[in-house]
């Protein structure tokens, strides 16, 4: 469960205040789909943000799974992410000195986890790179950097995944590769799905569709 609670977001823009997300209340059951739509500058990647605990709202509180992030600590909050939250950006940040399995395979031995070097495999399996793990990001097209962040963000098998434009910087048979993958993850795991776009189309998959302008919901 996600739950925003008067969360906004205000930052100075030279010397007046902007409001970038106004006061927004809502919640995301878990297991849910949910699309947030709206036009460039309305607010959609700030949400995003403040729901993955990337940024700090100015004002109101972010629930997950009852837990107030923006009250916890960067270490604490940061180990809640790495349990619960995985993470898909437009443009792929991946590490670009590790191979594709090495790139999965990290946030597993930041954990500890002794079964790294399988799942990573198994991973890389289940989203069609099984004979691309030893390539380097730079040796990879960018549906296939995509495909190694999805993998990368499943690593810890996380009941939430955010996805901001993930789509954005592919061609449309990549893109749609890329939301067969994100939506078969959502179906097979139950995970809680929050997807940022500007595709229509995209947007129209999800259960729920949250539709901002101009820092608010319409």
């Amino acid at each position: 469960m996600i739950e925003l609670r008067d969360v906004s977001k205000t930052v100075t823009s030279g010397t007046e205040p902007l409001t970038i997300l106004h006061p927004l209340t809502t919640s995301i059951p878990r297991g849910e789909f949910v699309a947030i739509v709206g036009p460039s500058g309305s607010g959609k990647s700030t949400l995003l943000g403040l729901i993955a605990g990337l940024d700090s709202p100015t004002s109101g509180s972010v629930l997950i799974d009852g837990v107030d992030i923006t009250r916890l600590d960067e270490d604490v909050l940061a180990k809640l992410r790495g349990e619960k939250i995985g993470f898909v950006f437009q443009f792929f940040h991946l590490i670009p000195s590790l191979t594709a399995f090495e790139n999965v395979a990290v946030p597993m031995e930041i954990r500890g986890n002794g079964d790294a070097a399988p799942r990573a495999r198994a991973l890389l399996e289940e989203v069609g790179l099984t004979g691309r793990a030893h390539h380097y990001p730079s040796q990879l097209s960018g549906g296939e950097q995509q495909r190694v962040a999805l993998a990368r963000a499943l690593a810890n098998d996380p009941p939430i995944v955010l996805a901001d434009e993930p789509t954005g910087n592919l061609d449309t048979a990549n893109g749609r590769l890329i939301m067969d993958l994100l939506r078969n993850v959502h179906r097979g795991r139950n995970t809680t799905l929050v997807l940022v776009t500007h595709d229509a189309e995209l947007a129209a998959m999800a259960d729920t569709r949250i539709t901002m302008r101009d820092g608010r919901v319409m």
